[in-house]
């Protein structure tokens, strides 16, 4: 079959991580073809400006060269002609990430809108493409994973595929290489997940996990689910964390060790990690990919579209990605409750809460959450991280405004009838107006405070209606994540105030290198600055591995010398350490006999049965 719009794609230099590209376009523009190249890509809100990638590009028609004017730094203008245009260029593929595109000797990926050019005008148009292997033996093994529907392929994938648009184009991503595969079905549809990179993993284990996770979210949704196949792809490195959603696929980046090996008793803290990563990502069938902001709905890829409902669309995914592990029995709850603690360990540690709300962390993410520096932590906040913590809040102030009557699940699936089946996009205000309708009660006060305010949210008292105990106390050293503990006795004694510097630091070399300093620390008194390297704490050398037991040895806050180089000069600072703020979540499970009787339903409903 031809089609009117055509590609083809060839991962010609392995070596030189070249992909071939040509596009075919049977009807142009008769006053001359527009063409441009997205500047970001859905899910991930930075400009990225893959145009930048493409290093030779030409047009021509009959074997004629046409002249390609560029006019800004995405779009190019083909002059007139009177049949086909065929577009010729070629696109250095380097990035390792679920964003882009990425290739060499051990495998071929690719998103979309890093490599398929658009033709302006024709966005409705189907599209045809076409997936050739290598030109040597790098690839001799490698195979097609991806949803893009198939039109004429053979048994490695290889061949013709079809889009009904350039939209539906790009949200299909591509991996070629020798991977290998598992498969499961959920609610009566096909799942797999495609492994590339050298790893040892339990694939009838990790399936298994993935039905139940999977079928947890196809459960909370109505059962059914809006799309006849699914399809993670897992790229397993040596270091390496990440994932991007489509409508009926996913691209994951996972460290080798994370995955599950063959005798595993209980999920690690690796694997626990990446079955939240594919639960967030599978969640996003709905919330994101179908459940949409409106200023999303339709977005213009040439520029950046803001919303302020980033903390719903990735808050409550991340709220609920670790939920759905206890609550389908992957993980018990203690163990997500030391999940839940770590990420409130992680806001609390982040001065930048005072000044940003997750409504402004979302429609800043351009600009400050996608571009962190050195001062990120004292200027902002994260709508994946706090925007969980709003979405868990909201979850507990509907059970409790309604009597138990509605909860956030209600909410999910409300959005889901209302917007996700319609295609229509979420307003601005819909999420505010659809949870007060459900619970009969107008939450303006809590948007107010939680999505729009600045002060902390009230954990404990939200956690008490569930029958959870919380405390925050200080790290009980540098890398403390916080956790999950024992309900605290009467007699505890308190622990020792522990010193520390207020700034986060790592080896440099000889030196200790400032990476951040904590607005109103010890550090920021003194005068230091992230980027500078410190030699000497009171006159004598001092180690990353060795700082902190160094600002301890005193046992009370006390001036002391510190030497660094800031640039290329030498300085000296007074520096007095302060204990270390309380900053560290605890949480713990209540016994059932504390527990009144609606706590103890309330929190079964929550988290799922006790196991």
């Amino acid at each position: 079959m031809s089609y009117p719009i055509q590609y083809r794609i060839i991962p010609a230099d392995p070596a030189g991580h070249y992909f071939d590209v040509s596009l075919s376009i049977s009807a142009p523009d008769p006053a001359g073809q527009l063409l441009t190249l997205p500047a970001w890509i859905p899910g991930s809100y930075m400009i990225r400006d893959f145009a930048r990638n493409i290093v030779a590009i030409r047009a021509s028609s009959a074997g004629t060269p046409v002249a390609l004017r560029k006019s800004d730094k995405q779009t190019w203008q083909a002059s007139p002609v009177s049949g086909e245009l065929r577009i010729d260029y070629r696109v250095y593929a380097w990035d390792l990430s679920v964003r882009a595109a990425h290739l060499d000797q051990t495998h071929a990926y690719f998103n979309g809108p890093s490599v398929f050019l658009r033709v302006v005008g024709q966005e409705s148009v189907p599209c045809g493409v076409e997936l050739q292997g290598p030109p040597d033996d790098a690839g001799k093994d490698w195979r097609v994973a991806t949803t893009l529907p198939s039109d004429d392929v053979d048994s490695a994938g290889f061949g013709q595929y079809a889009a009904p648009g350039y939209d539906a184009l790009i949200d299909y991503p591509v991996e070629i290489a020798d991977w290998t595969e598992l498969t499961f079905e959920v609610a009566g549809v096909p799942h797999a997940m495609a492994i590339t990179g050298r790893h040892v993993c339990d694939a009838d284990r990790l399936a298994a996990d993935l039905t139940r996770v999977c079928s947890q979210h196809a459960q909370l949704f109505g059962g059914e689910l809006p799309l006849s196949r699914y399809l993670f792809l897992t790229l397993a490195v040596g270091d390496g964390y990440g994932g991007l959603e489509h409508a009926d696929s996913t691209s994951l980046m996972c460290s080798r060790d994370d995955l599950p090996a063959p005798g595993l008793d209980k999920p690690t803290e690796g694997y626990r990690r990446f079955l939240g990563l594919c639960s967030h990502e599978y969640f996003h069938l709905w919330n994101v990919k179908r459940i949409k902001p409106a200023r999303l709905a339709a977005a213009d890829l040439s520029h950046e579209v803001h919303t302020e409902l980033l903390w719903a669309f990735e808050g409550i995914t991340s709220y609920y990605d670790d939920l759905a592990l206890v609550r389908c029995g992957c993980i018990d709850r203690r163990s997500y409750l030391e999940l839940l603690a770590q990420t409130i360990t992680r806001v609390m540690r982040g001065a930048g809460r005072f000044k940003q709300s997750v409504a402004e962390s979302s429609f800043d993410a351009w600009t400050k959450f996608y571009k962190q520096d050195e001062n990120a932590p004292n200027a902002i906040v994260s709508y994946y991280a706090k925007g969980g913590l709003v979405a868990l809040g909201l979850d507990m102030v509907m059970r409790q405004r309604s009597a138990d009557r509605v909860s956030l699940d209600d909410l999910m699936r409300g959005l889901w009838e209302r917007y996700g089946k319609t295609g229509i996009g979420v307003p601005e205000q819909g999420i505010e107006t659809l949870a007060s309708e459900l619970t009969g009660t107008d939450l303006a006060d809590y948007f107010a405070r939680s999505v729009h305010g600045t002060e902390d949210l009230p954990l404990a008292d939200w956690f008490a209606g569930m029958g959870i105990g919380m405390r925050l106390r200080a790290a009980a050293k540098p890398d403390d994540p916080g956790g999950v503990c024992d309900a605290p006795g009467a007699d505890e004694r308190p622990t020792p105030d522990r010193l520390v510097i207020g700034a986060r630091f790592r080896a440099a070399g000889d030196f200790v290198e400032l990476t951040h300093v904590f607005e109103g620390g010890a550090a920021h008194a003194a005068g230091l600055s992230a980027g500078d390297r410190l030699i000497a704490l009171d006159g004598l050398q001092v180690k990353a591995d060795t700082l902190a037991a160094r600002i301890g040895q005193s046992g009370a806050p006390m001036p002391r010398t510190v030497h660094a180089l800031r640039r290329d000069e030498l300085m000296s600072f007074q520096l007095t350490p302060r204990p270390a703020p309380q900053d560290t979540c605890d949480l713990w499970l209540l016994d059932d006999a504390q527990l009144t009787a609606e706590q103890r339903a309330r929190r079964d409903a929550w988290l799922g049965p006790a196991g």
